[in-house]
């Protein structure tokens, strides 16, 4: 038996997955944004309790490692820690764009494609601003993961090559601007975390885990603090 406790909160949509080694035997989301501080704790009692274990029980915990939102990221990687270091188990991190990918193998999503194509994962940044990485249809990632702005020239040479599938919310900008034949769109795709537990069970048969002292979030980017543009106290 391995029990293993699955976070993520890298978006909009906090969710909260347990499994038995390979096998989902609870999952919660809660899609209502900027509450993934109070969220998460609840989901994550409410799936111990369904299961009928304890912290003290689970075998590891993994978390979406990013990139994403730097606040999210903070809680999602905070929380697991916290439960790693009392619990006195493994740390485990997956990627977060990759949980997409794995979403839209798992779901099957893709049908009746006989030609080759890629798939792009893609979070939200600021204005025209994506995280994305490009994988093959097998899921396997063909570049790493970058913060690029969306222009009408984004992935043109690749689009003039072969079909490009474009999902996850930072997708949702980008299709008023890339007009390629080539390029489709998916709708709804987010990271979820029963889409990690394929990764996650393979890093903990492989005894792959994270130093959760040192353990950081993947932001790609710093995190910039805006200064609101009207002074409240005027």
């Amino acid at each position: 038996m391995a029990l293993i406790l699955h976070i993520e909160t890298s978006t909009s949509v906090c969710s909260v997955a347990i499994s038995n080694k390979e096998k989902l035997i609870f999952y919660k989301e809660s899609p209502e944004e900027m509450s993934h501080s109070s969220a998460l704790a609840v989901l994550i009692d409410e799936g111990l309790k369904k299961c009928n274990i304890s912290s003290s029980d689970l075998s590891a915990a993994a978390v979406s490692q990013g990139p994403g939102s730097y606040t999210g990221l903070r809680i999602g990687v905070s929380t697991a820690k916290g439960i790693c270091y009392g619990a006195d188990i493994p740390l485990i991190a997956i990627p977060t764009l990759s949980i997409m990918i794995q979403s839209i193998l798992d779901e099957k999503i893709i049908k009746n494609e006989t030609d080759d194509y890629l798939l792009c994962s893609m979070i939200d940044a600021r204005r025209m601003e994506v995280y994305n990485a490009l994988y093959d249809k097998q899921g396997n990632q063909m570049t790493e993961v970058k913060a690029d702005i969306i222009t009408q020239d984004s992935f043109k040479k690749e689009l003039n090559k072969q079909k490009i599938f474009f999902f996850g919310d930072g997708s949702e900008k980008c299709k008023e601007v890339i007009k390629h034949k080539n390029a489709q769109f998916i709708d709804n795709i987010y990271p979820s975390a029963q889409h990690m537990i394929q990764m996650t069970y393979k890093k903990y048969s492989d005894n792959n885990f994270e130093d959760t002292a040192y353990f950081e979030p993947f932001y790609l980017k710093d995190f910039i603090a805006t200064v609101p543009k009207r002074n409240i106290y005027k």
